[in-house]
C-alpha cells in the first residue's frame, strides 16, 4: 500500500478511450458496491454517493472532450473518492464476478464490471432496498418517495447508460465468455473477498444464474 497517493488529472487526458471508460465505470461500480456493503459506513457512503454522482455527470464528457479539465478533475476526484469508499467499505458480488472474468479471460476490470453491475443491482435490491434509493438520487435519478426495489430498477437501467455510451458490450459474451466458463467462474467466485460483504447471500447457483443473465 502506498504511504502517499497523488490525483493529477492532467495525466489522465491522454488515456486512451477505452482506458478512460473502463476505469470510470470501476470507480461507479466502487462507489455503488461500497455504499450497499455490509460494512457501510458514515465515513465511506459520504464518500461512495459522492463519486456516483460525479461519474454519472462528468464520463462522458471525458470521452467526447478529453481535454477539457472540469470534467476531467471531477473524474479524478471520483476515482480517489471512489477508492476511499471500498478501502473503508470493502465491495460486493459485481467485483467478485469481475474478478473471475478477468482472471479467466485477461478481460478489462472495468469493462466487465459496466456489464454485471445492472444485474447485481437488481439482485441486491431484494436484500436492502432503502440503499438504492439514496443511491439512484446521487446518480441524478428523481426517487422521492419511491419504493426501494423500483429505484434500483431504474438505477440498473442508468447505470448501462453511460455504458452504451462508451461503447461497453450489452453482455459478456462478447468478450468471450462462454457457457462453459460459468461453472468453473462461479465456484471461484465463492472465494472472493468481495463477497463477504455483499448485502445479499449468494450461493454458488445463484452466481451462476447471474453470469448467465450477463452472458
Amino acid at each position: 500500500m502506498p504511504d502517499v497517493s497523488i490525483t493529477d488529472p492532467r495525466l489522465l487526458t491522454t488515456m486512451p478511450d477505452e482506458l478512460n471508460a473502463a476505469t470510470g465505470l470501476d470507480a461507479l461500480t466502487h462507489g455503488i458496491e461500497a455504499f450497499v456493503s455490509l460494512a457501510h459506513n458514515p465515513l465511506a457512503d459520504t464518500h461512495a454517493l459522492n463519486a456516483v454522482g460525479l461519474v454519472c455527470r462528468n464520463l462522458r464528457t471525458t470521452i467526447s472532450e478529453p481535454r477539457e479539465m472540469v470534467a476531467r478533475s471531477r473524474m479524478a476526484q471520483a476515482s480517489l473518492r471512489a477508492g476511499l469508499a471500498f478501502t473503508n467499505a470493502i465491495l460486493g458480488a459485481t467485483h467478485a464476478m469481475s474478478h473471475r472474468v478477468g482472471g479467466l479471460l485477461d478481460a478489462p476490470h472495468g469493462v466487465v464490471n459496466g456489464v454485471l453491475l445492472p444485474h447485481v443491482i437488481r439482485y441486491n435490491a431484494r436484500a436492502s432496498p432503502e440503499r438504492f434509493v439514496d443511491s439512484a438520487r446521487s446518480a441524478g435519478i428523481a426517487v422521492d418517495g419511491m419504493p426501494g426495489e423500483d429505484a434500483a430498477e431504474l438505477l440498473a437501467e442508468h447505470v448501462r447508460r453511460p455504458a452504451d455510451d462508451v461503447g461497453v458490450p450489452r453482455g459478456l459474451g462478447e468478450l468471450g465468455v462462454t457457457e462453459a466458463d460459468i461453472d468453473t467462474m462461479a465456484h471461484t467466485a465463492l472465494d472472493d473477498a468481495c463477497l463477504t460483504t455483499n448485502p445479499r447471500e449468494a450461493s454458488e447457483i445463484e452466481i451462476r444464474q447471474l453470469f448467465k443473465d450477463a452472458l
